[in-house]
């Protein structure tokens, strides 16, 4: 079974397959309804037997020498004409003979193959037939959602509350916009009536009110690549004044014409002299009229930084990295050999204070990730907070969550701003539920700890944090390894409740000799004076893996988040009770997010290949 996409003039009612379920949904403006339908069988013409299977397969589906052809979007995009010029003048250097020597007849013949075999492939959203080029503000406007969590602050907490408790169980779905990759995990950011989503190696400017495509740049996925940068994660660009910025999977920055899509720069992220495998899949921050982005590939042996570049121009403006070379301050936290390759990703966005111009930026492990011999000591600057001066780069001070860390216990956690009354005095405050199973208050003008609490029933490797900040270790390969992830968090000022997905799993050097090692994700919500739970929701079916899902709280008094195993709901700030919920039916990977288009709220997920938006 395949799905087809068929368009149609809306409203009206659309069919939706997400994850193999059939749904219905009254939408408005341009949506691409998907259903499942048999692909025909097609026999191969003897033209294509003779010069294409050998490499492609019989049934062209591809062998060890050639990729498939069928049900390939990138052939069933292809125009006649255009797959008969590809075959006229071939692509050498991807071992892709011209068949220029072939009778036009037989190159017709393979080309009307070709189409046939991806007749029922699912192909990207055509353009909007007329679209006006959009009117460019480079002011906020009220609703916009203009940076990857929609406030420097880090925190996912929206001033909208036209959603609301007492309505959001009428909420329905508006459109859905489909992308040729199923695990998602990009935020879309809101301006000017448009969304700005990603892909793998892949931005789509869409119409915020109907779904329907503005414009699109793409490229093709790189060689070479290790890890999530691998597999085409992405999360999301950046935009300022008339562009957006984007990195690319092999750490490269892209700036793009906001209204067109037009390449105007690309930049390497890595000085020329690094031979590592650094990959990208962040969403950048504007700070300071910089655009700040950071590295994945720390699981395979990169020395990583953060590094700030000219909007214009793409030239480096700082650089900051998170392993100090021999002689530099934190080198006497390696004891061992030089950590030339001693990891530190920056793959997650920061947060940031204007007020006192500083950056806040989460670092990975260290590497290698389980094997400590040649890595004595706490290997700074790995699995910290680090505070940075936002012009410069400078280190003003960093918090090292789990030092020394053998099990792959990246601090990359949203750390989230809160100005508020703390113990009696106003206070400036960074909230991290970390990967470690502690909750962190900080005090984030000079790093100092102020609680530390377990949010998970077991907590093995320490037994707490010590008024200096630092664990008191009992068993650094104890449990957990992955207490909380990278997906969003929130705060809200109004029931002072922190909210994340946390997983309660403990995972021991035996297999079975733990009762809870199969897992559990809970949604939970901790009360930031004490650091007590104050209510949880188990979410069902087994904790699999890559599938941390965010949170959104709004000023409506609600909180939305992606349930990991396929759905997306709405629930109340203060009790925790279900008040709408949507069966998406595939693993969620995502952080929603939330705007405003002539008045109207809207709320919008990824969930698996497709970008839902829902409004009232």
């Amino acid at each position: 079974m395949v799905q087809r996409i068929v368009r149609r003039s809306l409203p009206t009612l659309a069919l939706i397959v997400i994850g193999g379920f059939t749904l219905r949904a009254w939408t408005h403006g341009m949506v691409a309804a998907v259903f499942a339908t048999p692909s025909p069988q097609v026999q191969p013409p003897s033209v294509f037997a003779a010069q294409c299977a050998g490499c492609h397969g019989e049934d062209g589906r591809g062998t060890a020498k050639g990729p498939a052809l069928a049900m390939n979007p990138r052939v069933a995009e292809q125009t006649a004409d255009q797959l008969g010029a590809y075959l006229q003048r071939g692509n050498v250097a991807a071992g892709m003979p011209s068949f220029a020597d072939l009778p036009a007849s037989d190159r017709a013949t393979l080309v009307h193959y070709l189409q046939r075999l991806n007749v029922d492939t699912i192909t990207k959203p055509t353009l909007i037939d007329g679209a006006p080029h959009p009117i460019l503000s480079d002011a906020p406007q009220p609703g916009d959602w203009r940076t990857y969590n929609g406030s420097d602050s880090g925190n996912r907490f929206s001033p909208l509350d036209q959603i609301r408790t007492a309505n959001v169980a009428t909420l329905k779905l508006k459109w859905v916009f489909p992308i040729q990759y199923f695990g998602l995990e990009t935020t879309p950011l809101a301006a000017d009536g448009m969304l700005y989503v990603t892909g793998p190696n892949q931005v789509f400017a869409i119409d915020a009110r109907t779904g329907g495509l503005i414009w699109q740049y793409s490229r093709p996925p790189s060689t070479g690549l290790v890890g999530d940068a691998r597999l085409g994660t992405n999360r999301g660009v950046a935009l300022l004044r008339d562009r957006i910025f984007f990195v690319t999977d092999n750490a490269r920055l892209l700036a793009l014409d906001r209204g067109s899509g037009k390449l105007l720069w690309e930049t390497q992220m890595a000085p020329d002299t690094t031979n590592q495998h650094f990959g990208g899949t962040v969403a950048p921050l504007i700070v300071n009229d910089t655009v700040v982005a950071g590295v994945a590939g720390a699981d395979h042996g990169i020395r990583g930084f953060i590094a700030a570049f000219a909007p214009e121009t793409g030239a480096v403006v700082w650089r900051t990295w998170t392993v100090p070379r021999r002689g530099e301050p934190g080198s006497e936290t390696w004891q061992g050999k030089e950590p030339v390759t001693g990891g530190g990703s920056t793959w997650l966005t920061g947060s940031y204070d204007a007020a006192s111009d500083t950056l806040y930026w989460a670092t990975g492990n260290p590497w290698p990730d389980s094997d400590d011999a040649d890595r004595p000591g706490d290997n700074l600057y790995t699995n910290c907070v680090l505070a940075l001066n936002a012009r410069t780069g400078e280190l003003k001070w960093y918090y090292q969550f789990t030092p020394h860390d053998l099990k792959d216990r990246d601090a990359t956690e949203p750390n989230v701003l809160v100005d508020t009354i703390y113990q009696g005095r106003l206070s400036k405050l960074l909230l991290h539920a970390d990967r470690n199973g502690f909750f962190y208050v900080l005090d984030r003008t000079n790093g100092k700890m102020i609680m530390a609490k377990p949010f998970l029933r077991r907590v093995d490797w320490a037994s707490s944090i010590d008024p200096d900040g630092r664990p008191v270790v009992k068993d650094p390969r104890g449990c957990p390894s992955d207490a909380a992830n990278w997906s969003s968090t929130a705060y809200s000022p109004t029931t002072r409740f922190y909210y994340f997905l946390a997983l309660e799993e403990c995972v021991g050097d035996k297999p079975g000799g733990y009762p809870d090692q199969t897992g559990q994700r809970f949604l939970r919500a901790v009360n930031i004076d004490t650091g007590e739970i104050v209510w949880e929701i188990p979410q069902p079916g087994p904790a699999r893996a890559k599938t941390w899902s965010g949170v959104l709280a709004t000023a409506g008094g609600l909180i939305f988040y992606g349930q990991p195993n396929g759905g997306f709901a709405a629930i109340d700030q203060r009790t925790g009770s279900m008040l709408w919920q949507f069966p998406t039916n595939v693993r969620m990977k995502a952080s929603p997010m939330t705007f405003a288009v002539a008045g109207q709220q809207y709320v919008a997920v990824a969930a698996g290949p497709n970008i839902l938006c829902f409004g009232l």
